[in-house]
């Protein structure tokens, strides 16, 4: 089983309990939902906010009834929110690292009646040997900041910064900290800017995670680039892998989402 602490939000913190109107949250707050209704996701207004690279990671591999799931860097929590709702049978523990992200996404985990079995640790993907057991975990999802400390302008707010770009910790650290805390034959998955695709390919390989399912994510038909790429990795696994057939977000340009990505949500 893995070691971990629970991490009691300091704030925001309303006993698990849907609010009623009158006390809907504060103006910096947004109470959004998945599945119908049937999932809430409190997130920031103006900071960061999830996008459909966490919906898509949510939904890219199935856990088994009892398994254990990891969501490192986990934002507000969505990803482990998503795959809590998909399967009532499995445990979600989510890492982050700043404090009041930290405490929003335990606060979605409790209020979405979660609360037995979504769990989050504050803490750094660097120092992943001191909040975790080695090889505690059946899955780890994982939707890493994209851009190189350098590169681009940074964000203002300081959410948004840490989550887009590699101020705190690099696509190799997450890799790293997956690495440590997946089983062995247990499976990683990540999704990634399609263009950095070898640097995050380079550090799977290396950390003895051998990709097995590639699907490259399009904007629309009709790109010639995929934007991203969604990889699971099987710890020690062989060398086969399978490329699956591109994923299309929009229907086209300017235009609505397709079906499969609509499904998603719903």
């Amino acid at each position: 089983m893995p070691v971990h602490r629970r991490f009691e939000p300091i704030f925001f913190s309303h006993g698990g309990h849907l609010l009623p109107e009158s006390q809907q949250p504060l103006p910096f707050l947004t109470d959004d939902t998945l599945f119908q209704g049937g999932l809430i996701c409190r997130q920031s207004r103006d900071g960061y906010r999830f996008s459909v690279d966490a919906v898509l990671a949510a939904h890219f591999s199935e856990p088994k009834p009892g398994q254990q799931l990891l969501d490192l860097g986990c934002g507000c929590g969505v990803i482990g929110l998503i795959m809590a709702y998909r399967f009532p049978e499995i445990a979600v523990c989510s890492l982050e690292l700043q404090e009041h992200l930290a405490a929003l996404a335990q606060e979605n985990g409790d209020r979405n009646g979660f609360a037995d079995r979504f769990h989050v640790i504050r803490g750094d993907v660097c120092a992943i040997g001191s909040l975790l057991s080695p090889e505690s975990f059946d899955i780890v999802v994982c939707n890493p900041p994209y851009r190189k400390k350098d590169s681009g302008r940074i964000n203002q707010d300081d959410q948004a910064a840490c989550a887009r770009h590699e101020l705190t910790a690099s696509v190799e650290d997450f890799v790293s900290a997956s690495a440590h805390c997946v089983k062995n034959r247990g499976k990683v998955v990540f999704i990634y800017p399609a263009v950095r695709c070898n640097t995050l390919l380079n550090a799977l390989q290396l950390h003895r995670l051998t990709p097995k399912r590639l699907q490259p994510i399009y904007s629309y038909p009709g790109t010639e680039s995929a934007r991203l790429i969604l990889v699971e990795a099987v710890k020690n696994g062989g060398e086969q892998c399978n490329i699956l057939a591109p994923f299309y977000i929009y229907e086209h340009k300017n235009g609505d989402y397709t079906p499969a990505m609509l499904a998603l949500y719903r």
